[in-house]
């Protein structure tokens, strides 16, 4: 088994190493350097690199095989090649950095073009694997991180080079013999195999899968190479076909190559490996059909570099490279390669057919990159010499007239009114033709006169491209034939012609066949020309010619047409090359199209047989079935964009004035909807100018609904759900927006749709305080659809309501709900905070307290408490009641009597005046100074325990006394604080602890 010299090569390096440690470190860093920068992801191409060498230096046909296998225990990239074996010399090579075996091979080189030119791309095996091998004449040879690690650590000198480094070696320079080589597959040479580490697995995979054509032309000495990853094979062939040809996977390839000998002159600043080998190629490889788009943008030298190319070719050129390997070096080489470049570019255009086609290869001044801008620099320089025109004409010896192909042709003609002249395919106005040198003639006086002639539509369309670019204002009333059968057949080719475009229609996406029917003049389509729009026609899609007035009229007068089948036609057809969305054209519904007796119907009255909404509407519905023919050829979806019913219909509108809705100047309609716009003009209050709603949207025939239980279900979904829940957006015109209910929303809340009641009728269970007068909402809608419904949420919202203060009055009057005597002193006291402008009716019946007892009683028979002390008094009497300080308010709502206004309130007894005690200003700073005690107080002839009416303070003991104290102090909720102090002056200290402990108020409730 050959050793191949690996043994002394690693005596050698370990000794270098040893006598000098920067060596160690320069070898390091260097291997580092190719790896990780200029080699880094190029181990696919570097490998080709080596299989193309290899098989020039047999010489063989070059073929490589790229295997890719990826497994739980690792991913390994195994290449195998024809070509020349491995010598000790090439395993020097691949372990000696930046010397190479193929310096002896110069003449081969010059000749067929071998690619590697440095000695180091092996070194990009580095950047993926830890321990490459290759097995090739009978022996094999491998790398190894670890072996190497073991042998460095074994030198004391490298010690705390080593450990600088945190144990990384260079792996390339130790290399070892192999006992077992790996197996070399039939009919290949060598084989080099690379298991792979974590990290460059899906690196290699991508390099693997760009792998393509240019590869094969950059290594030409490779005829095939098949890439297998993980069992997914692809093989790439390359053919060279003299002369300048190459097809590659059945794609052809036009090239042109040049070569030679580098004058030394441009060698003396490149290093001694390069002049040894002072030889220099180009070549350029079009593709027939384009670059293919895995292509890389870039110059090969000869294999990928980072240098931008963007131009329809293939460069490949033995430019220097920087060290990085990645740029092209500058320099006086670099300067020659690029005249040569330019040079075989131009002859590469040269062998091409003539054809305009030839001006999509002609590069533009600005280049992606320095190098790029040079190689166009010198491409464009050469190019008005090139005879790249028709019979071979010279750029600078050529003419293109900017004027219609017809007058080209005749400058062109037998007379040769121009010398040179362009064919008209050769668009005058390309930027290539000016790169090529040619000469660009404007047109000064094109039309002199134009005679009306009778011909074909086709030939009034060539006719027109004759004056495309001529001046419009002698065009106005040039002849247009017209969509349609003439009146006369036998005139004008069958074709209606009339004089001048203007107003007339131009057909883009819809068919202008039988649209005359609609009143409409459609130029016929195979006259149409860009001219005619530019003398006044117009193009007109599906929405625009539906929008047209002739159309709105035929559909309103559908119904008396001559032929309502043919206008059904034309506008159904119109409907269904613009795609509208049901809604859309809200007009569209007045189309008279036959139900299933085949009788006419507006399209808004129609149904699809299997719509919901024949199962919803009332009997007696203005509906019928849309006939099934008519479905069966234009599909729902047209017939719901002209109005016939799937679901709810929808209307849809912009800008809709409320104001001009509400005086019923303006309509939509819809039910009820002039009593929408007076609610929500209500809700924003006065306006300078109308009100306008930006987009609205609602669900029709409402008002048809039978099933209101099953209609709610269906809105509930979308697409009606929207016109539901989303609030419309009110703008007015300080360019402030106003949210209100939207109209659905608003007539959904005025009917009874929810288990057959109005939405309003219910609550949402939370607040308490309206439990008894409402019931809680029926489950199966959620939350957000029954607020928008107008379900009750709160006694507050309630209240903010408009109506909703009469609404709580009428329920509060209802004897069949249900209120606790806890509740009921909340919503009288409620009532009474609302606004002073708040306008009711007063009630016909109310909810008192009697006795203790809740009552709902003869609004006629109630009084409205105004202060405690009269109680008493009123034994079996209707109250109502409210928090102190609301009795005056309340009594003006519900226009009832104060009870303190219906009593004589006559003092009968005698009292002492006495003074207030101290202590009890403490808790009452604004207590009277005295009152008048009573053993036995009598008022009307009733014992009472207080009163307050005369102005004096009356009291009969300290319950009452603490009662009048309070009331009078304007603090009656610290009446029984007081009654603690009367009965026990010398507890006021701890009586005021006590209270210091309670609850204080929020600042917002203060």
């Amino acid at each position: 088994m050959p050793e191949f010299g690996t043994r002394a090569l690693r005596e050698r390096v370990l000794r270098a190493w040893n006598e000098s440690p920067a060596r160690f470190r320069e070898d390091a860093n260097t291997e580092e350097d190719f790896a990780l920068g200029g080699y880094r992801d190029r181990v696919v191409i570097e490998l080709a690199q080596n299989a193309a060498d290899a098989a020039l230096r047999a010489p063989v046909p070059g073929r490589l095989r790229l295997t890719l296998r990826s497994s739980a225990s690792g991913s390994v990239l195994t290449t195998a090649n024809t070509g020349a074996s491995l010598d000790a010399a090439g395993v020097e090579a691949l372990s000696t950095l930046r010397a190479s075996s193929k310096r002896d091979d110069a003449g081969t080189a010059g000749a067929a073009g071998m690619a590697g030119r440095f000695g180091v791309g092996f070194a990009a095996v580095v950047a993926v694997s830890d321990t490459p091998s290759i097995a090739s004449g009978g022996g094999g040879v491998m790398w190894s991180r670890s072996r190497a690690r073991e042998l460095v650590e074994g030198v004391p000198a490298l010690a705390d080079e080593l450990e600088r480094r945190g144990g990384h070696v260079p792996l390339l320079r130790l290399p070892f013999a192999m006992d077992e080589p790996p197996e070399i597959p039939a009919g290949f040479d060598t084989v080099v195999r690379l298991p792979l580490r974590e990290d460059a697995v899906e690196p290699v995979r991508r390099q693997l899968e760009r792998a393509g054509a240019a590869l094969m032309l950059a290594l030409p000495a490779l005829e095939s190479v098949e890439l297998d990853v993980d069992g997914n094979v692809r093989a790439l062939t390359a053919e060279h076909r003299p002369p300048g040809e190459v097809v590659v996977n059945g794609a052809v390839w036009r090239t042109a190559e040049a070569h030679g000998e580098i004058p030394a002159a441009l060698l003396e600043d490149r290093p001694v490996e390069e002049r040894a080998r002072p030889f220099w190629q180009v070549r350029w490889a079009l593709p027939e059909d384009g670059l293919p788009e895995d292509t890389p943008a870039v110059v090969h030298a000869p294999t990928p570099s980072d240098e931008r190319l963007d131009l329809p070719a293939l460069l490949i050129a033995s430019f220097p490279l920087a060290p990085d390997r990645r740029h092209v070096a500058p320099g006086p080489l670099t300067d020659f390669l690029v005249e040569r470049a330019a040079e075989t570019y131009v002859r590469l255009l040269g062998g091409l057919p003539v054809s305009p086609r030839v001006l999509a290869l002609v590069p533009g001044p600005v280049g992606a990159g320095e190098l790029d801008a040079r190689v166009r620099r010198g491409i464009r320089e050469r190019l008005p010499d090139a005879p790249l025109l028709p019979h071979r004409t010279r750029g600078r010896d050529a003419v293109a007239v900017d004027a219609p192909a017809e007058f080209v042709e005749l400058l062109g003609g037998e007379d040769g009114v121009v010398s040179g002249l362009l064919p008209p395919e050769w668009p005058a106005r390309s930027p290539a033709l000016a790169a090529l040198g040619v000469r660009r003639v404007e047109l000064a006086d094109v039309i002199d006169e134009l005679a009306a002639v009778d011909r074909a539509p086709a030939w009034w369309h060539r006719m027109y491209g004759t004056l495309a670019a001529a001046a419009t204002d002698a065009l106005g009333a040039v002849p247009v034939p017209l969509a349609g059968a003439s009146p006369d057949a036998a005139a004008g080719g069958g074709v209606r012609i009339v004089r001048g475009p203007r107003g007339l229609l131009i057909a883009d996406g819809v068919d202008p066949g039988g649209l005359d029917v609609l009143g409409l003049r459609f130029v016929h389509p195979d006259a149409v020309h860009p001219l005619l729009a530019r003398l006044g026609a117009v193009e007109a899609g599906p929405r625009a010619v539906l929008a047209d007035a002739a159309v709105r009229a035929a559909v309103e007068e559908s119904f008396d047409a001559e032929d309502p089948d043919a206008i059904a036609e034309a506008v159904l057809g119109l409907i269904a090359a613009a795609r509208l969305d049901p809604g859309d054209e809200p007009w569209l519904a007045e189309l008279a199209l036959p139900d299933d007796d085949g009788d006419l119907y507006p399209a808004g009255e129609l149904l699809l047989p299997e719509s919901p909404l024949r199962a919803l509407m009332a009997d007696d519905a203005p509906f019928g079935v849309v006939d099934a023919e008519l479905l069966e050829r234009w599909g729902a979806e047209t017939l719901t964009a002209a109005g016939v019913l799937d679901g709810f219909a929808l209307a849809k509108g912009e800008d809709v004035n409320l104001t001009g809705l509400a005086a019923e100047a303006e309509t939509l309609e819809l039910d009820d909807e002039d009593l929408w716009a007076e609610d929500v003009l209500r809700r924003i209050g006065p306006q300078d100018l109308p009100p306008l709603v930006p987009e609205f949207l609602a669900v029709r025939d409402l008002e048809l609904v039978d099933d209101s239980a099953g209609a709610l279900r269906v809105l509930a979904q979308p697409p009606w759900r929207a016109a539901i829940v989303d609030p419309v957006h009110v703008a007015l015109h300080d360019g402030r927006r106003v949210a209100v209910p939207s109209y659905t929303a608003w007539w959904l809340s005025r009917h009874r749709v929810l288990d057959g009641r109005r939405p309003g009728e219910f609550r949402l269970s939370g607040d308490e305080a309206l439990a008894g007068l409402y019931d809680v909402a029926p489950a199966g809608f959620d939350e957000r659809l029954l607020l928008a419904l107008g379900v009750r949420t709160s006694l507050a919202d309630l209240l903010d309501e408009p109506e909703g203060a009469q609404e709580l009055l009428d329920r509060l009057g209802d004897p069949g709900r249900s209120v606790t005597r806890a509740q009921l002193g909340g919503l009288w006291t409620a009532l009474a905070d609302t606004p002073p402008d708040m306008a009711i009716d007063p009630p016909d019946h109310v909810r008192t307290v009697v006795d203790g007892g809740v009552e709902v009683v003869d609004a006629a028979d109630a009084l409205v408490l105004d202060a405690p002390d009269v109680l008493p008094l009123l034994q079996g009497q209707p109250l109502v009641i409210a928090a102190q300080g609301r009795d005056e308010r309340l009594a003006e709502l519900l226009d009832l009597p104060l009870a303190g206004e219906e009593i004589p309130g006559v003092v009968q007894s005698e009292g002492e005046k006495r003074p207030v005690p101290d202590a009890v200003r403490a808790v009452l700073p604004d207590a009277p100074a005295d009152y008048l005690a009573h053993e036995r107080l009598v008022v009307d002839g009733q014992d009472v325990p207080w009163w307050t009416r005369d102005g004096e303070v009356h009291a009969s003991g300290v319950n009452g006394l603490a009662r009048a104290l309070a009331w009078s102090a304007g603090r009656w909720a610290d009446r029984l604080m007081v009654e603690a102090v009367l009965r026990t002056p010398d507890a006021l200290p701890d009586l005021l602890a006590e209270a210091d402990l309670e609850p204080w108020p929020s600042p917002r409730e203060l």
